[in-house]
């Protein structure tokens, strides 16, 4: 095996991130996952071969949180921390909203390597909101990128229409098309995809696109034996049975314990309502439900609160008043000792999620020795395979819900033998050691094999133009260009502002072409020109950053690209003068385009479909092209930035029409002229975007002004 020490960059976006005393339950996006990344970071950094652990989340400042969460660095073991960024308003947010901010995420993330002097050797998204943002900055910083999903949109929008929910319902509540649209993106560009289960790759990824099995590795999560264990004669804290002595009449009956978040997933009032539909159930045990903390309902999210209604009115219409406990706050430490106060009463968990991809509380539960009673999808289907500690049920099915567990409370010697068994599973299959070293494992198997990658500690490049604070890149057609009074206006500007800025174009032109366009403008060489839409990144005239060339000839295969392409009607290769080693140029039909027969969604589709990877650009509705997956305008300035030490707040772009889209997103500020092509127009009301009243080189002029770009203090706001 190889020994070399490991950095290693943990990505995971959403939710409420610390080490200690994680609010599990909290809401939605403060679940298993966080718990999974927060201890797998831990974990890796005791590890002999791992030098450092970074687990990037975003940064919130917001008075209806902890402090915790504000706090840049937080170190949560040996060689192993939290790093919290900015990423848009401060405040917390729930992951559906996030996406207009994850480009920002990315401009936060490189001056941190930067400035730690260090870049991972590979980095590893967790969901799909992290795995937009860290297959991007493997890309960028040429090392390879681990994926995992955790949940899937696939999954989550086929059982949301199954329980009555609509295509557009689902959209507007979940933007289930941007999440889908990344998970394509991240299996399509990874390196490995690690699972947790063999069902999670058979059945929960197979539906999309870039299904690759071949790349997928079956890592189970552990579970912190020092914290769930088995006691025998366990006798409970006071402060655990004051926590449900208000609400059951006989304590001392077996427990159904329910623990998870109050999410529409988790299917809690199904139980519920199989518990109530069971005379004999209730005569057998108490049902008890831990689903997060709350102080008052009305002040819960509309989600949560939703589920919490839905429970209180099961409650009620089944009349199960002393029965059923609810308590309204938990501690982290608590979940422990409500599992093996459960299995001292002969009781047992239960898990009626409609999708599990894993299930941690399920192996915490067998750790301590209760039995486990599941839903038949994801990993239950593996956990108790190979711990033989319970059943499976359908969680659609109450009614069956109802006897399984019946079944599960009426035999003291399966009882007993699930118990025993599962203790045992759990140390055999599921212990943090175990998963570390097979992490490990594969990963250097990964990095052995990976072009882009070797085995030293690399430094970011810090070269600098001379004296550049501040710099601005521009489009050149329609944007810079357009009106002759405007250039030289701008260009006086550019001689005023003095040495401590830079001036670049960004175009969809040629080198060759782009200079001329320049010298017929009286434009002089800018210090850097990005070309053919981003593929291309020359230091005046004469000097091609043979770097960056490299770095987007990742996967780039463009005969079997204009293969494929061949076969779509209404499209037509531009003349040779336009095309380049990097970029393949098409001209649309307009007919077509104007009744929308042809759309950009079409060409993914199609590219997809043949496992082809490329950034696919369409621009004025007329014009189609294929670039590197890893080139772009957007993405060439991020590079820059990251080459120059200059953060992309230093930046200002300007543009008119949709292939200059993804350089005016993000932290770097953005000016669309006024002459702007429409397409431009989903971008209004994003963060860091002016849109100028005047055209041409004026505009950009009016968004220099209007952004304060000369001044120390800018004028912007979220």
């Amino acid at each position: 095996m190889n020994k070399t020490k490991r950095y290693i960059a943990l990505f995971s976006l959403h939710g409420l991130v610390r080490g200690e005393n994680i609010e599990l339950g909290r809401d939605a996006d403060t679940g298993g996952q966080i718990k999974y990344v927060v201890e797998l970071a831990r974990e890796l950094g005791k590890h002999k071969q791992v030098s450092r652990v970074d687990l990037f989340t975003r940064q919130v400042i917001d008075a209806k949180v902890s402090d915790d969460y504000a706090k840049p660095i937080e170190q949560i073991g040996e060689n192993a921390n939290i790093i919290r960024l900015p990423c848009g308003p401060k405040r917390y947010l729930r992951k559906e909203v996030l996406w207009n901010y994850l480009e920002s995420f990315i401009d936060q993330t490189l001056p941190y390597f930067r400035q730690l002097g260090q870049t991972p050797d590979v980095i590893h998204g967790h969901y799909a909101d992290a795995a937009y943002i860290g297959s991007i900055l493997a890309h960028l910083l040429g090392i390879p990128f681990i994926f995992t999903g955790h949940s899937l949109g696939l999954v989550k929008k086929a059982r949301m229409l199954d329980k009555g929910m609509s295509l557009n319902q689902l959209k507007e509540k979940y933007n289930i098309s941007y999440r889908i649209e990344a998970e394509e993106r991240a299996l399509n560009v990874a390196s490995m995809v690690v699972t947790s289960t063999h069902q999670e790759i058979q059945d929960q990824y197979e539906p999309y696109q870039h299904y690759e099995p071949d790349k997928m590795v079956v890592i189970p999560p552990g579970v912190d034996l020092e914290r769930f264990y088995y006691v025998k004669n366990y006798q409970a804290d006071t402060h655990i049975i004051e926590k449900l002595s208000g609400f059951l009449r006989n304590p001392n009956k077996p427990m159904i314990l329910a623990l998870s978040r109050a999410d529409d997933r988790k299917n809690i009032p199904a139980l519920i309502q199989a518990y109530g539909l069971s005379p004999e159930l209730q005569q057998l045990a108490n049902l008890v439900i831990i689903a997060g903390n709350r102080d008052d309902l009305t002040k819960l999210n509309k989600s949560s609160l939703k589920i919490w209604k839905q429970i209180l009115y099961q409650i009620d219409f089944y009349n199960l008043y002393g029965r059923v406990a609810y308590p309204k706050q938990h501690e982290s430490n608590d979940v422990p000792e409500f599992f093996r106060l459960a299995a001292s009463l002969k009781g047992v968990f239960v898990n009626p999620a409609l999708t599990e991809p894993f299930g941690l509380t399920l192996i915490e539960a067998a750790a301590t020795g209760l039995p486990i009673i599941a839903t038949n999808d994801g990993g239950p289907i593996d956990i108790i395979d190979n711990c033989n500690n319970g059943l499976l049920i359908d969680p659609l099915d109450t009614e069956s819900i109802g006897e399984t567990l019946v079944t599960a409370l009426s035999d003291n010697t399966q009882w007993q033998l699930w118990s025993k068994q599962g203790i045992a599973g759990v140390k055999k299959y599921y212990s943090w050691s175990n998963h570390v070293n097979q992490y490990l494992t594969s990963l250097d198997k990964l990095i052995a094999k990976s072009p882009t990658t070797n085995n030293k500690k690399r430094h970011l490049a810090l070269q600098k133009l001379p004296l550049t604070q501040k710099f601005i890149i521009t489009d050149i057609d329609e944007t810079l260009i357009g009106d002759a009074d405007a250039v030289e206006e701008f260009l006086e500007f550019l001689e005023n502002a003095g040495d401590s800025f830079s001036f670049g174009i960004a175009t969809a032109h040629k080198l060759e072409q782009a200079l001329q366009l320049l010298e017929q403008w009286n434009v002089p060489l800018p210090e850097v020109l990005i070309t053919s839409v981003g593929t291309e990144i020359h230091y005046g005239s004469d000097l091609k950053d043979t770097g960056w060339e490299k770095h987007i000839n990742y996967r780039w295969e463009p005969e079997a690209l204009k293969q494929v392409l061949s076969t779509i009607d209404g499209i037509e290769l531009q003349e040779d003068k336009y095309q380049d080693k990097f970029k393949i140029s098409y001209i649309l039909d307009k007919e077509m385009m104007d009744k929308k027969i042809l759309r950009r969604s079409k060409f993914v589709k199609c590219l997809r479909e043949k496992h082809l990877l490329a950034n696919v650009i369409m621009t004025y509705n007329q014009y189609l092209d294929l670039l590197p997956i890893r080139a772009s305008k957007g993405l060439a300035v991020r590079y820059l930035a990251n080459r120059w030490g200059l953060p992309m707040t230093q930046f200002l772009v300007a543009g008119d029409s949709g292939n200059d889209e993804d350089m005016l997103k993000g932290d770097a500020l953005g000016v669309i002229v006024g002459n702007y092509c429409r397409n431009l127009d989903k971008l209004k009301g994003k963060p860091r975007i002016y849109f100028a009243k005047a055209h041409y080189a004026k505009g950009i002029l009016e968004g220099i002004n209007h952004f304060g770009f000369l001044n120390n203090t800018l004028n912007i706001e979220y």
